[in-house]
């Protein structure tokens, strides 16, 4: 394994035109283009393309095409997950989705950042920071989830909101940045 993608999965900073990780990046092409054949179609072998693409796939995970993602190996879902149209998972860093999760339309889930100083992002770095989702949340429509971000069991976040923080078990957060109104039953 080359020195980028250690760096990479390290958390590092890296620069993501390397040779290994346009590798990997070509086979997510090919992955999710096959997953995304057809507009959705019910095609048999989309639970083997996700097995294949994915890190790991719980049993009854749903998700609607098209789905895009930057590697796919460093995604985890949980048993019984559903995904909506559109979602964007960008794993530079591990992605864990819990059981029993809804992830409504255009979720984006957005593990990268890149360089403030002017030079280096210039030059291309980044570096990735985990997102963890826990079980039973809920992720109302266009929901962004940035770098870094733990989101508890049984959560829910209304749409259009941009979670730019933690948020505890059992919480109604809306807005942008997201904001917490009340616990959840």
């Amino acid at each position: 394994m080359g020195e980028n993608k250690q760096r990479m999965l390290a958390g590092d900073w890296y620069l993501p035109d390397d040779p290994e990780l346009a590798a990997d990046s070509e086979r997510r092409f090919a992955l999710c283009a096959a997953y995304n054949a057809d507009g959705g179609a019910a095609l048999p072998e989309r639970e083997t393309i996700l097995a294949e693409l994915l890190g790991s796939v719980g049993p009854g995970v749903r998700i609607r095409p098209p789905f895009q993602c930057d590697f796919g190996y460093h995604i985890g879902i949980g048993e019984g997950t559903f995904v909506n149209f559109g979602a964007v998972f960008l794993d530079v860093a591990p992605i864990t989705i819990g059981a029993h999760c809804q992830l409504g339309p255009n979720v984006q889930l957005l593990t990268p950042s890149h360089e403030l100083d002017a030079e280096r992002r210039r030059e291309g770095w980044e570096k990735g920071a985990p997102i963890r989702i826990g079980d039973n949340v809920w992720l109302g429509g266009g929901v962004i989830v940035c770098p870094g971000v733990t989101i508890g069991d049984d959560t829910v976040v209304g749409a259009g909101a941009v979670v730019t923080r933690d948020l505890p078990a059992r919480v109604l957060a809306v807005g942008n940045p997201a904001k917490v109104i009340r616990t959840t039953a």
